[in-house]
Parts: structure tokens; sequence; C-alpha cells
């Protein structure tokens, strides 16, 4: 149950960083993708 609860925060905390950068256009689209795939990863 606490991993869970963990993941989901770590999601949204993901979630929104990764829709931070991109308002700001702060990463390239390359290095979303790595991100994503990282954070998908982390989480199963």
């Amino acid at each position: 149950m606490n991993k869970i609860l963990t993941s989901a925060m770590m999601l949204g905390a993901g979630m929104a960083a990764y829709n931070y950068a991109q308002k700001n256009n702060m990463i390239s689209g390359r290095k979303m993708k790595r991100m994503q795939k990282k954070i998908t990863k982390a989480l199963f």
C-alpha cells in the first residue's frame, strides 16, 4: 500500500515537472522522451 502511494506521488511530481519543463521549453524533445522512459521504468 505504501509503495503504491509513493509511486503515485512520484508520478504526480514527475508529471508536474514534465509539464513545467514543456511550458518553458527547457529540455529538448529527445531528452523528454528519455525522461518519460525513466519515469515509467521507476514506476513499473
